[in-house]
């Protein structure tokens, strides 16, 4: 058996009536594309039939191929793929292939570079040393698909994974130098938003740090061959993050492999999902060269999840907290730091921080609105501290410094500094101005001049 790819393109729409594109990086190049020579008909003809040929070897649901090949085969014949720009004629198959099977794993690209790497070899792509180059050297360019860490305030850890992309001996690395950003964390937030998919492997090495050693995650099937299991690897350099709040954020155009992350998160109890339901394309696929210059994604497998004997295909994975997902991270980041004030045994200068960062993230994902009469009232002269109302809100003017905008987080009057160190905030009482720092209980107290 191949390995375990899943993943879908940005042209892979999903069964249920018009919805967004499922979203993935897109597909990594061997060289700058030229001018492309037009299609002709004997091309496109000659397209179809190894198309229809790829689908009826190694599509994973027999009883779906006569419908395939039907509506391959009459697109043809009404000349509907005419089309001389080969984009064209692919995007035009695609729609077909994912309309009569019903699956966002199946589509064509148009990939001159891939193509011609993938015919050195009968191989299957994935096993191609020329193909594997290709993905080898984008997942380079991305720090294999983990593209963002950050520690948010109050020490809550932050981890964007953009693509599963896995080398051999290498995305391993990457992926331990992340772990270990993570576990020095409070609680973990991990965001697959717009992630498309990618490799089994990835998402088996970055699940096995938040679960046991040796614990079955997923059986792949493919017709003719025996199950295959993934399990949870007995040894990750970094350690297991068990027992730390986690977070995954997600969005419709999360697919795929990144799917199978999300899902087992949930069902295993590993975390909580926030954002939007995902895509819903489970099963597996993998390439094959169409001449000339085309790859033809084609599912030849399916997993099965050890907890519900099933998949997400066509359904996708709702989450548990069900938000707009450009909300998704400040919503995720107030959850987390909930479950951690709510720990009786925790150190008070944790404890501290934490509630300090609560209030910031609770006014991002539910913006403050403080009408503009009571802003006017609030501005005037503290203590030499001038606080006007410019443009429907307030300005911090120093007298010595930039004149800073303020940013209401609760509609008591709680005030940060926009672009400024969130350590210190402002209290505006109507007859006080109060400087409050995150490490000093005391505020400094300026009456109203």
């Amino acid at each position: 058996m191949t390995r375990l790819a899943l993943t879908v393109t940005a042209c892979a729409l999903f069964i249920g009536g018009p919805v967004p594109a499922l979203a993935q990086q897109p597909a990594p190049t061997a060289a700058v594309r030229t001018a492309v020579a037009p299609l002709t008909a004997d091309q496109r003809a000659a397209a179809v039939a190894a198309i229809i040929l790829a689908v009826e070897t190694r599509y994973v649901f027999p009883e779906r191929v006569p419908a395939i090949r039907d509506r391959l085969n009459e697109g043809l014949a009404s000349g509907r793929y005419d089309a001389s720009d080969p984009s064209a004629f692919a995007e035009r198959i695609s729609t077909d292939l994912r309309e009569s099977s019903q699956d966002g794993h199946m589509y064509l690209l148009h990939e001159p570079g891939q193509y011609a790497a993938a015919i050195t070899s009968d191989a299957d792509p994935y096993d191609n040393p020329a193909f594997m180059a290709i993905w080898a050297a984008a997942a380079r360019r991305s720090n294999h698909g983990l593209s963002e860490m950050r520690i948010l305030p109050g020490n809550v850890r932050y981890l964007r994974v953009s693509t599963f992309h896995w080398v051999q001996d290498r995305t391993g690395q990457a992926y331990d130098d992340a772990m270990r950003f993570l576990r020095e964390g409070d609680a973990v937030i991990i965001d697959l938003r717009g992630n498309g998919g990618g490799d089994h492997a990835a998402v088996r090495y970055l699940l096995s740090h938040f679960m046991e050693p040796d614990q079955l995650d997923m059986t792949f099937l493919e017709a003719g061959e025996d199950p295959v299991q993934s399990r949870t690897l007995d040894h990750v350099p970094a350690g297991r993050l068990t027992g730390k709040p986690l977070y995954v954020l997600t969005s419709r155009q999360v697919g795929s492999a990144a799917e199978a992350f999300a899902y087992s998160v949930q069902t295993f109890d590993l975390g909580t999902l926030v954002g939007a339901t995902t895509g819903g394309a489970a099963n597996n696929n993998t390439f094959v060269p169409i001449a000339p210059g085309f790859m033809l994604s084609v599912s030849y497998g399916r997993p099965v999840h050890p907890v519900t004997d099933g998949n997400w295909e066509g359904t996708g994975v709702e989450p548990d907290v069900a938000v707009d997902p450009n909300t998704a991270l400040e919503t995720a980041t107030a959850l987390a730091l909930d479950v951690l004030l709510a720990r009786q045994d925790a150190d008070p200068i944790d404890r501290a921080g934490w509630a300090w960062a609560r209030t910031a993230a609770a006014a991002r994902a539910r913006p403050v609105t403080i009408a503009p009469e009571r802003l006017r009232a609030l501005a005037g002269t503290y203590g030499g501290r001038t606080i006007v109302f410019e443009e429907g809100g307030l300005v911090w003017r120093r007298a010595n410094g930039p004149a800073s905008r303020l940013v209401p987080l609760t509609e008591e009057g709680l005030f940060a500094i926009e672009g400024g160190d969130d350590r210190l905030r402002l209290r505006l009482t109507g007859d006080a101005l109060e400087l409050l720092r995150m490490d000093d209980p005391a505020p400094s107290r300026f009456p109203r001049d």
